[in-house]
């Protein structure tokens, strides 16, 4: 099964409200979206064809694992709605659609001599911040919750550019969001990056 397939069969076993089918067409339409071929990244985790649509999978997976967890559920109380968590995951980086452009830059090869080779370069046209934009996206499309609105919102943690207090009251008031925190950092880091 590719990555377009099994997010597709994930995204549509889970979410089924109002508006999801009308994401997901444009999400699948080449014309209108890039999701299944844009990289996650430009030099960082998933900066190649497909990461974005790979790093969503993984997300999921992650969180799916975290929360099943004894201690995430028993101690911590954490449960959330399977459709909750899809949409959290599947979609908190759907503002780096249509994001990614190919360019050129010189660089020399083995033999010294100079090549053009392609790389990635951030075109943003609707520069709405991160998080707040995909939670912009989606809700062009379908309802989110709170719950969903705020882990997607501040899915970034603490490593974004905003004033900390205002990250952590959001992940003390919101545990989707400190889980989804938590499920990406070890997609980013741990399936992807470095040490993936």
């Amino acid at each position: 099964m590719t990555v377009k397939e099994e997010f597709i069969k994930i995204y549509n076993e889970n979410i089924t409200r109002e508006g999801s089918k009308v994401l997901l067409d444009y999400l699948t339409d080449e014309k209108k979206s890039d999701f299944f071929t844009a990289p996650a990244s430009t030099r960082f985790h998933g900066a190649y064809e497909g990461g974005l649509a790979e790093h969503s999978l993984n997300v999921y997976k992650c969180l799916r694992d975290y929360l099943n967890r004894e201690k995430v559920k028993n101690e911590f109380g954490l449960e959330f709605k399977d459709d909750s968590i899809a949409v959290v995951a599947l979609l908190h980086d759907i503002c780096k659609t249509n994001v990614y452009k190919i360019s050129m830059r010189n660089t020399k090869d083995d033999n010294g001599q100079w090549i053009k080779v392609p790389f990635y370069q951030y075109d943003d046209k609707l520069p709405y911040g991160h998080g707040e934009k995909s939670v912009y996206i989606i809700s062009s499309f379908m309802k989110l919750s709170r719950d969903e609105a705020f882990a997607i919102r501040y899915h970034m943690g603490f490593s974004g550019e905003e004033n900390k207090n205002t990250v952590g009251n959001a992940l003390d008031m919101f545990p989707l969001a400190l889980a989804l925190n938590i499920a990406d950092m070890e997609a980013t880091f741990w399936m992807e990056g470095r040490n993936g």
